[in-house]
């Protein structure tokens, strides 16, 4: 059996952080962890995986992965490692991208994906008893779209860090939100998580504007390096606040 890689203290601290303070997994929840295969959501496997046996609450872990079937994207390859992990793996192959090019141009490719995914997701922790939903967004992603939201839609608006689904049956949780990307990077790289890279060709055709963002950013906080410490501070009542629009 694959053997486990402990995160480092500080990307347990963080997520630890976040679990308490907003309130994200609770006794006896099923949590089931939405797999691509990158570093973000492979470091947050080992990190759920740790507190699962670490923490003083009891709580069930699974894993999905959704398959768009795309040449370019090829997933398969997290099947026998989750088996080696022995972690309840679910497997969904939907053909998103055959269906998004017979239906949309580029520029609505990528919401269309998501919305899939989001949906076979859903689908998956009804069909299979879970209440919980687990994402690897992470501070970065969440800085980017607040930007976004101000820059193009005149909100401030975030992703949030815990909320209740509109059916009312699920609660989507972001445990990485106190967390720098590089640390997902850094630990991925030390312990040789088995990555899957992803190069959608409607993604990367063009500049988006969370590349931008992503740029804006980095450029400012060399200017600033307390930047990020800052803008967590200024999104927390964003993250915490529950409205319609959850990003």
């Amino acid at each position: 059996m694959t053997k486990l890689s402990k995160p480092p203290k500080s990307l347990l601290r963080q997520t630890g952080k976040a679990l308490v303070d907003f309130s994200m997994i609770n006794e006896g929840d099923r949590v089931l962890l939405g797999l691509s295969g990158g570093k973000d959501s492979l470091a947050l496997l080992h990190i759920l995986r740790h507190f699962q046996r670490h923490a003083p609450i009891r709580f069930e872990l699974g894993a999905v992965t959704v398959d768009p079937m795309a040449d370019s994207f090829d997933p398969s390859a997290l099947i026998p490692y989750m088996q080696q992990l022995g972690v309840d793996y679910h497997y969904c192959k939907e053909p998103i991208v055959e269906l998004a090019e017979k239906h949309l141009d580029n520029r609505s490719f990528c919401s269309f994906c998501a919305r899939m995914k989001r949906g076979i997701i859903y689908g998956a922790a009804r069909k299979h008893g879970y209440n919980v939903i687990a994402l690897a967004q992470h501070l970065d992603d969440l800085a980017e779209s607040f930007l976004m939201s101000a820059f193009h839609g005149g909100k401030l608006n975030t992703m949030k860090a815990n909320y209740v689904v509109n059916e009312g049956d699920l609660r989507v949780i972001r445990p990485l939100v106190y967390v720098r990307e590089r640390q997902t990077v850094d630990f991925s790289h030390v312990a040789q998580l088995p990555i899957i890279s992803e190069n959608c060709p409607a993604c990367f055709a063009a500049p988006t504007q969370r590349e931008h963002m992503k740029q804006l950013l980095a450029q400012e906080e060399k200017q600033n390096p307390t930047l990020f410490k800052s803008l967590q501070t200024a999104m927390l009542p964003l993250m915490k606040l529950d409205n319609q629009q959850r990003l």
